[in-house]
């Protein structure tokens, strides 16, 4: 699959690209719209509540083309290499779905203090969800640390989060994500007193992200 595959994903009818650039703590959803449903509205509500900016690609009902992460190149989006520029540290949302993580929030990427940040505020919202902060317990796919990974192209790197869908499809489980993402969002300070602790891994095998 080559580079160019994400630019003919941004041609196609109906796709909206979508950026707005505020805060330098960004949020991402580029697999948002039918593909993982709910991840645009979720990253973009708390992008807007805290002031974040914000980079989404939405599908259009029906269509479900997933581009793996690694292969989502900046080259390939005018608004994207924008948005990285712009941001110093970046929170993307993901959705997966997989058989013993129904009710497991899986946070990834290389900026490993920004991810205990932000699972600080979700456990308190999501009492009933467990928040994997080890790496080693993440499967290897799901823990985003590949270098050519969005998350891990600002000058802070970022999290990769992975929603199961429960907590994407329920009103008050939604609600209280998007409160605890927004809070996280507003009290980070990461991007101006240290660097983040990045974890240099290109996983073989299967498929990085």
């Amino acid at each position: 699959m080559s580079h160019h595959r994400f630019r003919e994903l941004l041609a196609m009818p109906g796709v909206r690209e979508v950026c707005t650039l505020r805060g330098q703590l960004g949020f991402m959803a580029y697999h948002g719209g039918s593909l993982e449903e709910m991840t645009d509205v979720i990253a973009s509500q708390a992008a807007e509540r805290s002031g974040a900016s914000y980079y989404g690609v939405l599908q259009p009902a029906g269509q479900q083309h997933h581009i793996p992460s690694h292969r989502i190149s900046a080259l390939d989006s005018a608004h994207l290499q924008g948005f990285l520029r712009h941001v110093d540290a970046v929170i993307t949302i993901h959705g997966f779905g997989r058989h013993g993580y129904w009710t497991s929030l899986l946070l990834g990427g290389q900026n490993r203090g920004l991810a205990h940040h932000v699972a600080e505020h979700l456990r308190e919202a999501l009492p009933d969800y467990h928040v994997e902060t080890d790496l080693e317990q993440i499967p290897r796919e799901l823990r985003g640390l590949h270098r050519d990974n969005p998350v891990n192209l600002p000058r802070q790197c970022g999290v990769q989060i992975e929603l199961p869908p429960r907590v994407r499809g329920q009103a008050p489980h939604t609600e209280a994500l998007i409160d605890a993402l927004t809070a996280a969002s507003t009290t980070w300070v990461g991007a101006s007193a240290s660097p983040p602790v990045r974890v240099g891994e290109r996983p073989s095998g299967s498929s990085p992200v």
